[in-house]
């Protein structure tokens, strides 16, 4: 009798210090999210038809459709991002420059990125009219980046 009781408290032991795996429902590296304006109408969301869209040494993100918003990823391991945005027609290429701030989210998680001090470099305008930074830090899944066309 002695030895089941002490063999049920050391089991019992060991079942309440287990905990729960952790797993990971947080956030991951946000997005860069561009929405495209008139721009004749720079209130007035328009969308670009048959976009095609990518990244550098990267195959496409978006093929040939017709949006008015696109969310693009940016490189961790750099400081910039260069993208290409084909609208059918014509074709440009942005740099996007930012500056990388490494974020602890948990132990399951481990780190994400957000990206502060966004500016545009070597727009080509070819079917881009202009572009207007909304937001210089991206860290949630709000409008950074308007592109009229």
């Amino acid at each position: 009798m002695k030895k089941l009781f002490i063999t049920t408290l050391i089991i019992s032991s060991i079942l309440a210090s287990c905990q729960k795996d952790d797993f990971c429902v947080d956030l991951i590296t946000p997005n860069l999210i561009i929405h495209f304006y008139d721009s004749v109408n720079p209130e007035e969301r328009k969308q670009v038809e048959n976009l095609t869209v990518w990244a550098d040494g990267l195959e496409e993100l978006y093929t040939n459709v017709a949006i008015d918003s696109i969310a693009l990823p940016l490189d961790p391991a750099e400081d910039f991002t260069t993208y290409h945005l084909n609208s059918g027609e014509s074709q440009d290429q942005i740099t996007i420059n930012y500056t990388r701030k490494e974020v602890f989210v948990s132990r399951s998680c481990g780190y994400i990125y957000n990206f502060t001090e966004l500016n545009l470099t070597d727009i080509s305008n070819n079917w881009i009219v202009n572009s207007v930074i909304i937001n210089e830090t991206v860290e949630d899944d709000s409008e950074h980046l308007k592109i009229l066309h």
